[in-house]
């Protein structure tokens, strides 16, 4: 399997990818890469979606130098896509501060003037505007080093094979030139005939896609409001297990945590955890002691999950592959299956191009409302009510309601029961059998007893927090949380367990003191 380091890009690039979550390269990347840093032409076939960005803007960062002309240029026929190949070439190349400037009409120009004028080394833009900034005196191409058309057929579909003749004109003849096309039709096989030379040709077909047949949807979302829309259509869909998709390993930690401190029961993995902990978090979700995991597209290969109700497109996927294989992990052995992504206005045009690779309508749908939410909540609490009623022994408590309807009305009654949701005698009972039941830990780990609950407003994350600054423990290291509504367990590492038991001494949690003891084992 060809890793990023045998492909000739630096440390600093290496650990950038690593960061990012970038294990290995796809096709298009460990073709073109290689034959880019060496400087030589590239005709690229491939489809959006396989990773043909960073095949040409790791090259154009590795060789970059450090002055601030234009040393490289990207055409895009889009400016939606300008600006996502200008966020990505931002983003791998944030550790060698490259600047990369975004040009597209429907911009203040006196934005990218100043921009200009500070100098930038990489220029992404639509051909347009690219000439309107040539003509002005603003943007000088005598440097530039490397040129890009990326969708190259799409740019000719456009009708801006002038203009981009006209552009390539004022570049330096020596200039490396890369053509990336989904498709090779005659007319972008003249432009390449024209414009490269000796070029590696690069062809990377994806074979027609076909997915699931479950239900697809997609809501659109600002991304700042993507976490909040993410809980509202959790609380809606209420799913039994489900799989967050998230594209980085530090976007699934940070999702994770966000998550466990609303307090839902989300575990996180990913490729940095050991395999002991992936086994662990694996374990607890096959079990139904967490309903969410959140995942990146790596460590979801190759899990045995059988029963997964939802997959959530958190991040749209790089690819129509991987969204195929994501939402693949629900609906099976003919299970019913939804699929949810959540997409911001950068996401459209992918989520347009998974629809016409997967030549499948993933049908749009309404954000649900507070009142949505509310509304469910109130129909879980009547299913709820129902299953006790037809299942569960209630002569105990027969009684006492004929007790109290004595004095109060048998509505005024029940319409109290329903709004305080407890039965001190079952939380006794409980609190006793579980309090001193430590069985199912895992081997290594110790169990520990608080006794602070849902009913104090205790969290995973005011534990996790609470651990982690008095004794110094990673969030990693901690295992099971589990709240009961007054009590609540958490396991630790072994070896960890007095250090914690003397680090919580006198903690208090949601301002109120906190009593930690060893659970004591099963007799």
């Amino acid at each position: 399997m060809t890793t990023f380091e045998a492909l000739g890009l630096s440390e600093t690039l290496l650990a950038s990818l690593r960061e990012l979550g970038y294990d290995e390269p796809t096709p298009i990347q460990a073709q073109a890469i290689p034959a880019m840093l060496s400087g030589r032409d590239v005709i690229a076939q491939a489809q959006t979606g396989t990773g043909k960005t960073a095949a040409f803007a790791l090259p154009i960062i590795e060789r970059l130098l450090p002055t601030r002309a234009p040393q490289a240029l990207v055409l895009a026929p889009t400016r939606e896509l300008a600006m996502q190949v200008a966020e990505a070439v931002f983003r791998y190349g944030k550790s060698r501060e490259a600047r990369v400037l975004p040009v597209y009409g429907g911009q203040p120009i006196e934005r990218q003037l100043r921009a200009l004028e500070r100098g930038v080394q990489v220029v992404v833009g639509t051909p347009g505007r690219i000439m309107d900034h040539m003509r002005r005196g603003t943007l000088a191409l005598d440097a530039i080093r490397t040129v890009v058309l990326d969708e190259a057929d799409e740019m000719l579909d456009m009708g801006f094979a002038e203009d981009i003749e006209y552009i390539l004109q004022y570049t330096p003849p020596e200039r490396q030139t890369a053509l990336f096309s989904a498709t090779l039709p005659e007319a972008v096989q003249s432009l390449a005939q024209r414009y490269t030379r000796d070029p590696l040709r690069i062809s990377v077909i994806s074979e027609t896609l076909s997915a699931p047949r479950i239900k697809q949807v997609y809501y659109d979302v600002l991304p700042r409001e993507k976490l909040d829309a993410l809980c509202r259509v959790l609380d809606v869909e209420t799913p039994a297990s489900a799989i967050i998709f998230c594209r980085t390993r530090a976007e699934a930690d940070q999702l994770g945590e966000s998550l466990q401190g609303r307090g839902y029961l989300a575990e996180v993995i990913h490729g940095d955890l050991s395999q002991a902990m992936r086994d662990r978090v694996m374990k607890r979700f096959r079990e139904g002691q967490i309903e969410l995991l959140v995942a990146t597209d790596v460590a979801a290969r190759g899990l045995d999950i059988p029963d997964v109700s939802h997959v959530i497109n958190y991040d749209v996927p790089g690819d129509p592959e991987s969204y195929v294989h994501r939402i693949g992990r629900t609906g099976r052995a003919g299970r019913a299956g939804m699929a949810i992504s959540l997409i911001t206005p950068r996401e459209r045009r992918q989520l347009q191009l998974i629809e016409r690779a997967t030549r499948t309508r993933i049908q749009p749908s309404k954000l649900p409302t507070l009142a949505d939410v509310a509304a469910r909540r109130r129909e879980a609490f009547r299913d709820a009510l129902r299953e006790v009623l037809a299942n569960e022994n209630l002569d105990p408590y027969v009684l006492m309601v004929e007790e109290m309807t004595e004095e109060h009305d048998v509505t005024e009654l029940a319409a109290a029961a329903f709004k305080l949701l407890l039965n001190e005698v079952e939380q006794e009972d409980t609190l006793v059998s579980v309090e001193g039941d430590s069985a199912g830990t895992e081997a290594g780990m110790t169990r520990l007893f608080l006794d602070v609950g849902r009913f104090d407003r205790i969290r995973p994350a005011d534990i996790v927090g609470a651990i982690a600054n008095e004794v110094g423990l990673s969030g990693k290291q901690i295992g099971a949380i589990d709240i009961y509504d007054r009590f609540a367990f958490v396991e630790v590492p072994s070896d960890q367990a007095q250090r914690v038991l003397h680090g919580l001494a006198g903690v208090t949690l949601r301002g109120r003191p906190v009593r930690v003891s060893l659970a004591k084992p099963k007799r």
